[in-house]
């Protein structure tokens, strides 16, 4: 299965992408400390998704019609975490719930093929 999120992007323009202000740079981590904002004592988001309307700024291209990640290489453990539906054969309902809002049907899952031997007549 080729990556459907490479032609989405919805989760990284509908929900807040926050996690522990230590996975930034200045923390230890590897998220640059320009890119996030504080949301809670502990807590950052990404620029971009700590209001609505969101969209995370290190989301490039168009929803739905391919995208990329800017900070691929240095997202957070949210981003890593947040798999689409279907990917490793699980359904993620925040996955449906994201392409809904941009008008995007659900992902369904990987049609496995027939591999039962031929019906003799």
């Amino acid at each position: 299965m080729s990556n459907p999120c490479l032609a989405c992007g919805a989760c990284c323009a509908h929900f807040r992408v926050s996690f522990y202000w230590g996975e930034c740079r200045s923390g230890g981590g590897c998220v640059p400390d320009e890119q996030v904002v504080q949301v809670a004592p502990s807590m950052v988001a990404m620029r971009g998704t700590e209001s609505r309307p969101s969209r995370c700024v290190a989301l490039l291209g168009e929803v739905g019609g391919g995208v990329r990640c800017s900070l691929y290489e240095q997202r957070s453990s949210t981003c890593r975490e947040f798999e689409a539906s279907w990917i490793n054969g699980e359904h993620n309902p925040a996955c449906d719930a994201a392409r809904a809002a941009y008008g995007l049907p659900p992902l369904t899952p990987p049609q496995t093929p027939d591999l039962s031997p031929p019906q003799v007549a």
